[in-house]
């Protein structure tokens, strides 16, 4: 699904115009990405998940085109971790067997 056919999904299942599905949906992630932008920002939805900021280490990777040692530097990711309701909706019905 993209960002065009999630407008319309929005303002099908709230009945409202699409411009205002728009505008919700733009509203939504420009307050998240804001939030986010503060290093210690974390926005939960209960059930849903939950976007929040973490911080990767420089580290040493190898350049897959010449086998190489580079030095990749640290930086700020932001992460999203599937709330319990997602998660298991996701997942489908329990099928009982433990690996």
């Amino acid at each position: 699904m993209n960002k065009s056919e999630l407008i319309d999904a929005i303002a099908k299942d709230a009945d409202i115009t699409k411009a205002a599905a728009k505008k919700a949906l733009e509203s939504f992630v420009a307050n998240v990405t804001e939030t986010l932008k503060k290093k210690d920002g974390k926005v939960s939805l209960v059930g849903f998940g939950t976007f929040s900021v973490s911080e990767r280490a420089a580290r040493q990777g190898i350049n897959p085109a010449t086998k190489k040692p580079i030095q990749i530097e640290a930086k700020t990711v932001a992460k999203f971790k599937a709330g319990a309701d997602l998660a298991t909706a996701v997942a489908g019905p329990a099928t009982g067997k433990k690996k």
